[in-house]
């Protein structure tokens, strides 16, 4: 199966290092109480992790904190060797967060939204096209956003995902409210990302194929209870 992600311009590259993703005692707390406690997590270059876990131990919350969407109340860490608290420019450039708001513009069209993203990423338009098509929107790419169903929304936020082709892939319960169809373009991502060597961590109650998962980790009460090699 070819890559769905082109290669990187040598110029666009993120930093050479050996762990995506590097927590040392990460806590968030909000209003007192710690949605994640003292996580210490370290993810090699081109793993592709689940995170597995009930509803409020604290999947969506580790996201964020390494997309820099949050920033950690405690304890340190680095993402493809870029400071959190410090380079949070940095690894917004080389990561990209699929969770439940897709940040579109309802105003614009499908195709106005990926080339607003290329001119905020220095991107070529000439992929555009193609990444519409890839996931199932290729006929209406004229058509605002705001008349999209939520599944086409989550639809052409993978088509963005596709288009900036980031370093590090976080996605948020990837699957939910997809039909069979776009069900299978988050596996082609997936085996996409596995191919290329990029980084991808998934919280999701429904695990992709085996296959695709390199790595599990445990979550319970906001903590990193266990990680197990393959999907567990």
């Amino acid at each position: 199966m070819a890559s769905t992600f082109p290669a990187y311009a040598a110029s666009d590259a993120p930093p050479v290092v050996g762990l995506a993703v590097d927590l040392q005692g990460v806590t968030r707390v909000f209003d007192g109480v710690p949605a994640i406690a003292s996580i210490t997590l370290a993810i090699p270059v081109g793993e592709v992790v689940l995170l597995r876990g009930h509803n409020g131990s604290g999947k969506s919350t580790l996201l964020r904190v390494i997309a820099t969407a949050l920033s950690p109340t405690y304890g340190a860490g680095c993402v493809l060797g870029l400071d959190l608290q410090r380079d949070r420019a940095g690894i917004r450039a080389h990561t990209d967060l699929l969770g439940h708001q897709t940040r579109l513009y309802a105003d614009l069209t499908a195709v106005e939204n990926l080339r607003f993203t290329c001119g905020i990423h220095g991107l070529p338009t000439a992929r555009v096209g193609e990444c519409l098509e890839r996931v199932g929107l290729g006929e209406v790419g004229g058509v605002r956003v705001a008349s999209f169903s939520q599944g086409m929304r989550q639809r052409l936020a993978l088509a963005r995902c596709l288009l900036r082709s980031p370093a590090v892939v976080l996605l948020d319960e990837p699957y939910a409210g997809l039909d069979a169809d776009a069900r299978h373009i988050v596996d082609d991502l997936l085996a996409g990302a596995r191919l290329r060597g990029t980084t991808v961590l998934l919280a999701s109650h429904e695990p992709p194929p085996a296959g695709l998962v390199s790595a599990t980790a445990h979550l319970e009460n906001g903590r990193l209870v266990g990680m197990t090699r393959g999907l567990s």
